[in-house]
């Protein structure tokens, strides 16, 4: 069925693209994809629009234009108020004072979708001028006008808007309640921890509570932590479990540990696994070892291994794990390379045998530059194992030996790291 929508989507696009002027051409391209930073004489390709695909790019937008487009916020088309409003966000910030006056105005229209595009223009121009009247739209009664003023709130971060914002937590519509919740998670006031946690605990919406749990991450405070734990044994939505271990993981919670490496060991979902081997990592408490030893040994999810891996690189626990060792043989090259950059960390001499074995059967050049970093590490026969990659076939196997030799510093690349959960 996705393949089918895939299909449906594509030729949508083609059929919107036939006939469409360059200027609006060049700027779908560009949201589609982009040279991979070349520009107009700099070796770019030729591409169906021209030499000079770059010729309508608008970096900044003056006096003149915005007055323009927001006259243009009225057009009858959808695509023409878009438009409008992404370029209105690129306002020159000597005229940011003029835009946001213009769309305050129109917050006060009488049309809902006029208000609506407005708050999200004060958004995109982020101007304090308009905290106050975007605090009053908060309780305008289209939940659409709520919605982005309580997002772009969150955008211009503004403090004073807190209490209006806090107000908002409650809203009927879920849409609001996120958007207000995620604001108030820009804001960084340990003051909202209670209304926070409420949320996570209650809201009926799981988009609701999975930015609760995002925006208790971002402060700078462990207060919660507690109810986040008895949160994440209660929640049912996975996409929220793992935005809770997330925000553990964010605030280096050791008193989390039992919690998480029960969630590393027994969740069925893969991303709240992962992230939990990412939240142990962070917290670097020695206590976690014999979980991710055991997930990098046994999970069924390539991702979780790996992550579970680097974890212990930085924990590095005495001596090395046996799960981790016998993940040399993985058969997922990514988890071969975090391993051995874990195992190097550690630099455990009695694993050294178990990683030249694997260096001589290691066919990935990324991996092999870390099990010889590893070798060096941890000691063992070092030279002697060296020594016999110096003929090999491979110029970046025989470059990192050199170094290594030579006593110089030779890091796997790229550098293992694992994916933190995302923004909400």
């Amino acid at each position: 069925m996705l393949i089918f929508h895939q299909l449906a989507v594509v030729a949508s696009i083609l059929g919107a693209a036939h006939g469409a002027p360059p200027a609006i051409c060049a700027y779908a391209a560009d949201a589609i994809g982009d040279h991979w930073g070349w520009r107009s004489g700099t070796g770019g390709p030729v591409t169906p629009l021209g030499a000079q695909p770059n010729q309508w790019a608008i970096e900044r937008v003056g006096a003149d234009a915005v007055h323009m487009l927001v006259d243009s916020l009225a057009s009858d088309d959808p695509c023409v108020r878009e438009m409008s409003v992404r370029l209105i966000g690129r306002t020159d910030k000597s005229d940011e004072p003029a835009a946001a006056t213009a769309l305050i105005d129109r917050l006060g229209s009488t049309v809902p979708s006029m208000r609506q595009v407005a708050a999200y223009g004060l958004g995109l121009v982020e101007s304090e001028h308009a905290i106050d009247p975007l605090a009053h739209a908060l309780k305008d009664r289209d939940a659409g006008v709520r919605t982005n003023a309580a997002w772009a709130l969150g955008r211009i971060g503004e403090g004073r808007a807190l209490a209006s914002l806090v107000g908002t937590l409650h809203d009927d519509d879920a849409r609001v309640r996120e958007a207000a919740t995620v604001a108030v998670g820009h804001m960084d006031s340990v003051s909202v921890v209670p209304a926070l946690v409420g949320l996570l605990r209650h809201d009926p919406v799981a988009s609701v509570r999975r930015a609760a749990a995002w925006a208790l991450g971002q402060l700078d405070t462990q207060n919660g932590d507690g109810d986040l734990t008895d949160a994440l044994a209660q929640e049912r939505a996975a996409d929220v479990r793992a935005q809770i271990v997330w925000a553990l993981g964010q605030h280096e919670s050791h008193s989390a540990v039992n919690a998480l490496s029960k969630v590393l060991r027994d969740d069925a979902d893969d991303e709240t696994r992962e992230t939990a081997a990412w939240a142990l990592g962070q917290i670097g408490d020695a206590s976690a070892s014999a979980a991710l030893a055991q997930a990098v040994s046994s999970d069924h999810t390539a991702r979780v291994r790996g992550t579970a891996a680097w974890a212990l690189g930085q924990i590095e626990p005495h001596p090395a794990p046996a799960g981790l060792v016998s993940a040399l043989k993985d058969a997922d090259g990514d988890v071969r390379l975090k391993t051995a950059w874990a195992l190097s960390q550690i630099g455990d001499p009695e694993a050294a045998p178990a990683i030249e074995a694997a260096l001589r059967q290691e066919q990935s050049t990324e991996v092999r530059k870390a099990l010889i970093r590893a070798i060096v590490h941890s000691g063992g026969h070092a030279e002697q194992t060296l020594g016999e990659f110096l003929h090999s076939s491979d110029p970046e196997v025989r470059r990192s030996v050199v170094r290594a030799l030579a006593g110089d510093r030779v890091d796997p690349w790229p550098w293992p790291w694992p994916r933190p959960q995302p923004f909400p």
